[in-house]
């Protein structure tokens, strides 16, 4: 019988290993600026410096309800990260330190929700990725329904189970995987450039010149 709203889907299709290690240490605004810069989430901050990478494991509670998501960190693989649509709903904490101590325990790869946590300083001091709109001390209900393995919404960007995640302190991005290996190698060659970059600003040798003319080929008008 079908129970649309209260379901779990075992069977996802992850980003391949090897596909996903090669984002590993690169800066989120390298690799979002080589998908045009869509493709980060809103909204959501880091609530320690632990960064984080992996695949998506989803799980869609309804409002301040984290039955679905206790099941999920059972369910979900190592190296995956456990993304929670609460729907934005900030009423009510989703987890907090005892679910995150047990997740990096089965070697989860880090929580991303939206919606709110609570155990702030413990998570803070934590080697375990935890990204979140906010925080409050109310515990969560824990009578279902919710879904897990569906398409989720956090941060304003659609997570499909299965897709690459990356956060570091400048936030979240997210990576269909079949386009992963382009990104990664274009993420890559910015992020080489960025550093030579940076070396000749060191030198004092940053020729800005390129700025006016861009100006001057708008149009912009220049009064003394």
């Amino acid at each position: 019988m079908s129970n649309v709203g209260f379901r779990q889907y075992n069977n996802i299709k992850r980003a391949d290993r090897a596909l996903v290690e090669l984002f590993r240490g690169i800066p989120t605004p390298n690799i979002d600026d080589n998908m045009n810069r869509m493709f980060s989430l809103r909204g959501l901050k880091p609530y320690n410096k632990a960064p984080l990478l992996g695949t998506a494991f989803t799980v869609r509670v309804p409002a301040g309800n984290n039955l679905m998501f206790n099941r999920a960190i059972d369910l979900a693989q190592p190296g995956d990260v456990i993304v929670v649509d609460g729907g934005g709903y900030m009423e009510r904490a989703l987890c907090g330190e005892i679910m995150m101590t047990y997740a990096k325990k089965r070697g989860i790869a880090g929580f991303i929700v939206n919606g709110c946590i609570r155990d702030v300083e413990a998570t803070a001091e934590m080697d375990f990725p935890v990204y979140a709109l906010g925080q409050n001390p109310n515990g969560p209900m824990k009578n279902g329904p919710g879904e897990i393995n569906t398409p989720v919404v956090c941060g304003g960007m659609v997570i499909m189970p299965g897709d690459i995640l990356v956060g570091d302190a400048d936030g979240l991005v997210v990576i269909r995987p079949e386009d992963a290996a382009e990104v990664a190698q274009k993420a890559v060659k910015q992020n080489e450039g960025e550093k030579k970059l940076l070396a000749t600003i060191a030198e004092g040798k940053w020729d800005r010149s390129g700025f006016a003319v861009t100006l001057a080929n708008l149009g912009c008008e220049i009064i003394d």
